[in-house]
C-alpha cells in the first residue's frame, strides 16, 4: 500500500502536497518500477508552487478524500515539481501538445503506461465538477482507468505515432546552406506584425512580456545605426512596450517587479504570481533601454526592482528565491488590490485624490469589486490639473507609494518559494550586471557579486552543477539551461568586475557543456547530460518561452567564449550548432530570438576591447566602454 511520501521533498511546491491523501509519489526508478510491475497506469500531475491553477486543483481534487480514493486505487500518483525538473515538463508538455493538439500549462495531468513511460491521455487543469467545457476530475479518472485496461491495442498504435512524432522533433535540421541576415531581417518583420501598435507588447491576451522579442528589436534598432541608417520603427515598437509594461498593472506600483503576465491585452490585470526569472530580463532590457533613451522611467524602474528583489526575494546566503504565490489567503491578488476609501484612511485627502487620479482609482473598479494599479495619468498631465510643478506632483506620489507599500505589508503575503534555482539565479546575476554597467552602482556590484558567490557554494558541489537549494540540500544535477545561463552571467560579471576565478569556472561550465550535453552526431545540444536517466525523449530547447533558449544561449556564449579562448574548440562547437539550428531558424526566426544572437555575432564579430591600467585609471575607462549600449562588444578591464 503506497503512502503519500513528499514529508520528505525540499521543494515548497511538493511540501504544499505533503498532507494530501493522495498517495504521492517521486519520480523515481522505484516508483516507476513498482507501477510496471503492478501494471497500474501513472497519473504525473506536475505543477509549481506559484500557480494559482495548481492550487485550485490541489484544493478542489488532491485534498478530497474521495477523489484521493479514486486516484490510489487505480493509478501510481507521481507530483513533479516543473523547475526541479525542467525535463520531465518539457517532455511531457510536448506529448501532450501532440496528444491534445493544444497547448499545456499547469497543472499539467498526464495519464502514463507504465511499461513505457509513454502518454495516453493528457490534459491541463480539470474541474471537480464538470464545468468549463471540462468533465469532473473523479469522472475523468474513472473512464481513464477504464480506457487502459480495454484499449490496449489502441493505446499501442497511438503510443507508436506519439514516439514517432517525439524522434521527428529530436532532430535537428539538415543543416544545408550557409546561414546569411535573412533570419535576423526575417525577425524584424515577423515582430512588426505581431507587434500591437494599440498597447505595445505582441499578440493578444494573455499577453506576456517576451523580453527576447524585445531584445531582438533593440539589436536591430543598433544594427541599424552602425550602418547608418535609423531603423526608429523597431526602437519605437521596443519602447513603446517597455513604457506601457512600467505603467501597466503588470508592473507592481508600490514593491516594484513584475508579475509574470497580464490577462489582457491592455496589460492592466495581472496574473499575480512574481517570477525571479521575469524580473532578472526585465531588469537587463530596462537598463539597456536608459542607457539608449536616458529616460527618468527606466532608470527608476531599474532602482525599484532591485530594491524589491533584495527586500522580497534575497535570502540569507545572498542569492535569490524562485518565486511568489498568485495567491493570499486563498484569493488571487488579494494582496495587491486597493479600494479608495482605503486610501483616504492612509493618506491626506488631497494626497488620496491625487492617487487615486494617477492610478486610476477615480474609474470603474477593475478587478472584481476592488482595483488594482496601474499609472492612468502622468506628473506632467497632473500638474497641469492640480496646479503643482511635476516634480512636486511626483514626490507627492513616491512618499504615497511608500506610505501604502506600509500599509500593505501588513496584510498576509503571499507564499515565497524559497529554494534557489541556479539558472534564475544566472538570470538575476546577469541583470543586475547589466544594470550596474549601464547604471553605475557599487551597490548593485555586490548584489550580484553576493549572489554569484551563493550560487558557487551551494549549486556547485563535486565539480557538479545542482538545479536547486534549499536547506542545505542540492540533490538534483543540473541541465544545459543551468549551466549556459551561469556562464552568461559570469562573461557579463568579468566585464564589470574582472576576477580570473570568474572566468576559470566559465571555462569548467563550458568544458562539461562540451563533453556532457553537446550532440556529437548532429551538432547543438540536449536539454540533458549524457549521463541523465533515459526518458522517452531527449528534448533540446531551441524556441524562446519565457525563458531564453537554452540551445541559443549555449551557441552564443560559446561563439564568445571562442574568442577569448581560441585553442579550446569553442568556436567549432558554436559553429555546428548554428549549422544544426539552420533550418528552424529558416522557417520560424522570431520565435529563436536566442539562437539569432548567436547568428548575429556570427556574421557580424563581436566588438573585443580589453582595457590595461593602473587601478586609478580603470575605473575612468571601463566606464567609458561600458555605459553606452552596444550588445556586441566584449570590454575587460584589467589592472597593470
Amino acid at each position: 500500500m503506497l503512502k503519500n511520501i513528499l514529508a520528505e521533498a525540499t521543494s515548497p511546491y511538493l511540501l504544499q502536497h505533503a498532507d494530501n491523501p493522495v498517495a504521492w509519489q517521486a519520480w523515481n526508478e522505484a516508483t516507476l518500477g513498482y507501477a510496471r510491475e503492478h501494471d497500474r497506469p501513472i497519473l504525473l500531475s506536475i505543477g509549481y508552487a506559484a500557480c494559482h491553477w495548481c492550487h485550485v486543483m490541489a484544493h478542489e481534487s488532491f485534498a478530497d478524500a474521495d477523489t484521493a480514493k479514486l486516484m490510489n486505487r487505480f493509478f501510481v500518483n507521481i507530483k513533479v515539481d516543473r523547475e526541479e525538473r525542467p525535463d520531465l515538463d518539457r517532455v511531457y508538455q510536448l506529448a501532450h501538445q501532440m496528444i491534445a493538439g493544444r497547448g499545456g500549462g499547469w497543472p499539467l495531468t498526464v495519464f502514463i503506461d507504465p511499461q513505457t513511460q509513454v502518454p495516453f491521455f493528457s490534459g491541463t487543469y480539470f474541474p471537480d465538477h464538470a464545468r468549463y467545457g471540462l468533465p469532473a476530475f473523479t469522472e475523468l479518472l474513472t473512464r481513464v482507468e477504464q480506457y487502459y485496461r480495454q484499449q490496449k491495442k489502441e493505446i499501442a498504435s497511438q503510443r507508436q505515432e506519439l514516439l514517432a512524432l517525439l524522434n521527428a522533433d529530436s532532430h535537428s535540421g539538415t543543416g544545408k546552406g550557409a546561414l546569411d541576415s535573412a533570419p535576423l531581417d526575417m525577425a524584424r518583420h515577423q515582430l512588426a506584425h505581431a507587434y500591437d501598435r494599440k498597447h505595445g507588447g505582441f499578440g493578444g491576451a494573455p499577453k506576456f512580456p517576451q523580453p527576447g522579442h524585445i531584445e531582438r528589436l533593440l539589436h536591430h534598432w543598433h544594427h541599424g545605426r552602425q550602418q547608418g541608417y535609423e531603423d526608429a520603427e523597431a526602437l519605437q515598437m521596443a519602447l513603446r512596450t517597455l513604457d506601457a509594461m512600467a505603467n501597466g498593472g503588470i508592473y507592481d506600483h508600490l514593491a516594484g517587479g513584475f508579475f509574470r503576465y497580464s490577462v489582457d491585452a491592455e496589460w492592466a490585470i495581472p496574473h499575480f504570481e512574481k517570477m525571479l526569472y521575469d524580473n532578472g530580463q526585465l531588469l537587463a532590457l530596462y537598463a539597456q533601454a536608459w542607457a539608449i533613451s536616458r529616460r527618468p522611467l527606466y532608470r527608476r524602474i531599474v532602482n525599484e526592482t532591485v530594491a524589491w528583489m533584495v527586500a522580497e526575494m534575497m535570502d540569507s546566503t545572498g542569492a535569490f528565491c524562485a518565486s511568489l504565490d498568485a495567491d493570499s489567503e486563498g484569493i488571487e491578488g488579494r494582496y495587491y488590490v486597493w479600494r479608495p476609501e482605503w486610501l483616504e484612511e492612509q493618506l491626506a485627502k488631497p494626497v488620496a485624490l491625487l492617487f487615486c487620479r494617477a492610478y486610476g482609482l477615480d474609474k470603474a473598479e477593475n478587478f472584481a469589486a476592488d482595483w488594482h494599479l496601474q499609472r492612468s495619468l502622468s506628473s506632467a498631465q497632473l500638474a497641469t490639473e492640480v496646479g503643482l510643478s511635476e516634480a512636486d506632483v511626483e514626490a507627492e506620489l513616491i512618499a504615497a507609494r511608500q506610505s501604502l507599500l506600509t500599509l500593505r505589508r501588513q496584510r498576509i503575503a503571499p507564499a515565497r518559494d524559497d529554494k534557489l534555482l541556479a539558472g534564475w539565479n544566472a538570470l538575476a546575476i546577469r541583470g543586475l550586471a547589466i544594470a550596474a554597467r549601464h547604471c553605475p552602482s557599487d551597490e548593485l556590484l555586490q548584489i550580484a557579486r553576493g549572489a554569484l558567490h551563493a550560487v558557487r557554494c551551494h549549486h556547485f558541489i563535486d565539480h557538479r552543477l545542482r538545479v536547486s537549494w534549499r536547506q542545505g540540500k542540492a540533490p538534483q544535477d543540473a541541465f544545459l539551461d543551468d549551466h549556459v545561463y551561469l556562464i552568461d552571467a559570469l562573461l557579463e560579471m568579468s566585464q564589470l568586475d574582472w576576477q580570473a576565478d570568474d572566468m576559470h569556472f566559465a571555462i569548467e561550465l563550458a568544458d562539461q557543456v562540451k563533453e556532457r550535453f553537446r550532440d556529437r552526431q548532429q551538432g547543438g545540444f540536449f536539454l540533458t547530460a549524457n549521463d541523465h536517466e533515459s526518458l522517452i525523449h531527449r528534448p533540446r530547447a531551441l524556441v524562446d518561452d519565457a525563458l531564453p533558449a537554452a540551445y541559443g544561449v549555449a551557441t552564443r556564449v560559446f561563439g564568445r567564449l571562442a574568442i577569448l579562448f581560441p585553442e579550446r574548440g569553442y568556436g567549432m562547437v558554436a559553429e555546428q550548432a548554428l549549422a544544426a539550428a539552420a533550418d528552424e531558424m529558416r522557417e520560424m526566426p522570431y520565435a529563436h530570438h536566442s539562437l539569432l544572437c548567436a547568428l548575429e555575432e556570427q556574421l557580424r564579430p563581436v566588438e573585443l576591447l580589453v582595457i590595461r591600467a593602473t587601478a586609478d585609471e580603470l575605473a575612468a575607462w571601463r566606464a567609458a566602454a561600458l555605459m553606452d549600449y552596444a550588445p556586441q562588444r566584449l570590454v575587460f578591464a584589467l589592472t597593470d
